[in-house]
């Protein structure tokens, strides 16, 4: 069972502004990608299903995080049904990242009263998402929309909250255009956890990168 309601994830996402995504079968190099995210004072990270048993080391890294980093919700991200779903809602994931809009995921989350974000890639999608249940939506592949996507959106629709997710860097001018068209957060991969990181074992560089970013995002919304 989620340990965080649908509500705490998401003022958490509005509050922070950014979602680190991370995966790998090393649940050991897991631990450590998630204590350097909390150090740097992340309290958000998504877990993507991305490779075979991803959820036995989904298991172990949510355990991790119940018993060492209580503060962290760890979710679960490219979950394309609602067998997958519902697997990792049995393991505790605190929200759930899609890359498209399928609405049986919805029914699913929304029935363990977990947050859930489809990747949306049109008005349409997005309406049809909030009238689910939907309290922020994943703009996917953001780098394909951009943010002035974003900014078209927000005219008619000021309510919607918007997670674009691919096409994000932790660069100045790049996060300035995101925030500055109105997204509530983003969502960083590799451009937040290196490879180089990861391979290297540079933690406390990941670290610095967490934490600079989020001061950065703070200082785009002053």
């Amino acid at each position: 069972m989620a340990r965080f309601t649908r509500i705490e994830v998401a003022q958490k996402m509005a509050e922070q502004g950014m979602v680190p995504l991370f995966y790998n079968q090393d649940i050991e190099l897991g631990k450590k990608v998630l204590k350097a995210c909390y150090a740097g004072g992340a309290r958000l990270l998504e877990f993507t299903n991305r490779g075979d048993y991803a959820h036995e080391a989904f298991a172990a890294l949510n355990k991790y995080c119940e018993a060492a980093l209580p503060e962290m919700i760890m979710g679960v991200g490219s979950v394309t049904d609602a067998g997958t779903t519902s697997l990792y809602l049995q393991l505790g994931a605190n929200f759930v990242v899609t890359p498209v809009l399928r609405e049986d995921i919805a029914i699913a989350c929304n029935r363990r009263k977990v947050l859930w974000s489809p990747g949306c890639g049109s008005l349409t999608e997005i309406c049809r998402a909030e009238e689910l249940g939907c309290e922020i939506v994943k703009l996917f592949p953001g780098g394909t929309y951009g943010p002035e996507f974003v900014k078209n959106i927000k005219g008619p629709q000021p309510w919607t909250s918007v997670m674009p997710t691919g096409g994000v860097s932790p660069t100045e001018d790049n996060l300035k255009g995101w925030f500055n068209a109105g997204v509530t957060c983003v969502g960083m991969g590799s451009q937040m956890i290196s490879s180089d990181i990861l391979k290297d074992g540079t933690f406390e560089v990941l670290e610095k990168r967490v934490a600079d970013t989020l001061a950065l995002i703070k200082k785009l919304r002053q």
